[in-house]
C-alpha cells in the first residue's frame, strides 16, 4: 500500500488565529492569492488550538488575535517566542485593542508587528508577501 507523499519542506504556512468566524473568512479571502503560490493557510479559533498548530505545523507567519477563549493571543505569543524559543516564526498581533499600552504589551511578549482592526485586506496581503519573501 503506497504511503502519502511527504509534504514539501519548502511549503510556507500562515496561521490565522481568531475566534470571530467573519474575521477568519476575511483573512482567508485577503490571503487566497498566496495559495496559488503554494502557501498553506491554517486557522485556529482559540489560543490553545493555535499553540498546538504552531508546535506541529511550525508556520512561517501567524496572525494572532488578542481577545480569545481558552488562552489570549498575548499569552500564546509569549509562550511561542520566550518559552518555546520559536523566534523564527513571525507573529503579527491583529486586534481591536489599539491603545499605546496594548501595543507596548504586544511588543513585550515578542510580537514582530502589531496591527489594529479594522484592517485593510491589501495591507495584510502585502505584509504577508514581504514576510514570506514574495
Amino acid at each position: 500500500m503506497p504511503h502519502a507523499p511527504y509534504p514539501n519542506p519548502m511549503t510556507q504556512k500562515i496561521l490565522i488565529v481568531d475566534d470571530e468566524p467573519n474575521i477568519l473568512i476575511l483573512m482567508e479571502q485577503a490571503l487566497e492569492d498566496l495559495e496559488d503560490e503554494g502557501v498553506e493557510l491554517l486557522t485556529a479559533k482559540n489560543g490553545e488550538e493555535a499553540l498546538e498548530i504552531i508546535k506541529t505545523e511550525k508556520p512561517n507567519l501567524v496572525f494572532l488575535d488578542v481577545m480569545m477563549p481558552k488562552m489570549n493571543g498575548l499569552k500564546v505569543c509569549q509562550i511561542v517566542k520566550h518559552e518555546l524559543q520559536m523566534t523564527e516564526i513571525y507573529i503579527i498581533i491583529l486586534t481591536a485593542k489599539g491603545q499605546e499600552f496594548d501595543k507596548q504589551k504586544g511588543i513585550e511578549v515578542g510580537a514582530d508587528l502589531y496591527l489594529t482592526k479594522p484592517f485593510r485586506p491589501k495591507e495584510v496581503l502585502e505584509k504577508s508577501m514581504e514576510v514570506l519573501g514574495f
